[in-house]
């Protein structure tokens, strides 16, 4: 074992004890962005060359800051992504969420579909579709601005048009025409505060996290966005907790203009967002 691998299980120790959920992971992608290297390939780097910087991103990730904003980068589905303070990271659960939503838009016979993300964050859903769908025009909205300007430095170059703006009047001029809408919304419950893990309650913008004394109040404002902004036949696609399973289709019902209503399981098998399609006249 060389003097890296030595020091990253030392560190995976020390993470552990500080609680965090995947210490040996952490550690492993800490010193390969330390050391410029690939996670497999931490072997081959020389004693002579071991940082000790190193010690100094441990450290940080032991005190609950997030790894992504340490290393100035997630990975999100086929993306990697700049993240940092005062944006959203974006979590494994939601490429389940893009998942669906990219297999409804291929099985629409729509040669460009329209889909619109409401509160983008970082641009990780909306990127993702507009890589994965190739034809798609895909329209991203965010309201806090510091946020925004992460999400301008991930969308450039691409397909995306990004727009400053709130999820719950956005887009008048699209109305009636978008073929899908999907977010990944604030949906913690105010009364959750003190169970939220800390990587999230004391770096992610509470923007981001937290939506009235149920965590639906967001959801709620969205079904309207969605409704407005659908063609007939379209679809919407919200994430939303675990612990909300039953709760979030009841929003779109068919007294509101919406049908199939359904919630949907990530993959550990815990319900994890909900979809319905704007009713035909």
């Amino acid at each position: 074992m060389n003097l890296l691998l030595a020091e990253v299980a030392q560190a995976t120790q020390r993470l552990a004890d500080a609680g965090v959920p995947s210490p040996r992971f952490d550690a492993e992608e800490l010193a390969a962005f330390v050391h410029g290297v690939k996670r497999g390939e931490l072997h081959q780097v020389a004693d002579a060359d071991f940082d000790a910087r190193y010690w100094e991103a441990v450290a940080r990730r032991e005190a609950r800051e997030p790894l992504q904003h340490i290393t100035g980068r997630a990975f999100f589905r086929y993306l990697e992504l700049q993240v940092g303070p005062g944006v959203f990271v974006p979590r494994p659960e939601t490429e389940s969420v893009v998942g669906w939503a990219i297999d409804a838009v291929r099985a629409m016979d729509v040669v460009e579909p329209l889909i619109v993300d409401l509160c983008t964050g970082s641009g990780a859903i909306a990127l993702a579709l507009a890589q994965e769908v190739p034809r798609s025009r895909v329209h991203a909205v965010e309201l806090d601005e510091t946020a925004l300007g992460w999400a301008r430095k991930n969308v450039e170059g691409s397909r995306v048009t990004l727009h400053h703006g709130d999820a719950l009047t956005a887009l008048p001029e699209l109305d009636g025409q978008v073929d899908l809408v999907v977010s990944n919304p604030p949906y913690i419950p105010l009364t959750e505060w003190e169970y939220v893990a800390p990587e999230a309650r004391d770096h992610d913008p509470q923007l981001a996290l937290f939506s009235g004394e149920d965590g639906l109040d967001t959801i709620r404002g969205i079904e309207r966005t969605a409704h407005r902004l659908l063609r007939p036949g379209g679809v919407v696609v919200i994430e939303h907790a675990d612990t909300q399973g039953g709760q979030v289709p009841w929003i779109f019902t068919e007294e509101r203009g919406w049908a199939d209503a359904a919630d949907h399981p990530d993959l550990n098998n815990r319900p994890r967002f909900a979809t319905a399609r704007k009713a035909m006249p």
